[in-house]
């Protein structure tokens, strides 16, 4: 099973591959590699496991 992702920053709108924990699902907030500004990440799973991770503006 394949636990990364790619998203784009929606600050400095940047392609960043992400490694996501198995076990992890929900909200989370994570700072950005290149911008450094933080992201709410959401985390959910396909059927075979795989992340599918959206990426939005922390408040």
């Amino acid at each position: 099973m394949d636990n990364v992702a790619q998203v784009q920053c929606p600050y400095c709108f940047e392609v960043v591959e992400i490694v996501v924990d198995p076990a992890t699902r929900g909200e989370l907030i994570q700072d950005c590699e290149v911008c450094c500004r933080p992201w709410r990440m959401l985390v959910r799973r396909r059927r075979d496991g795989s992340p599918l991770v959206t990426v939005e503006r922390a408040q």
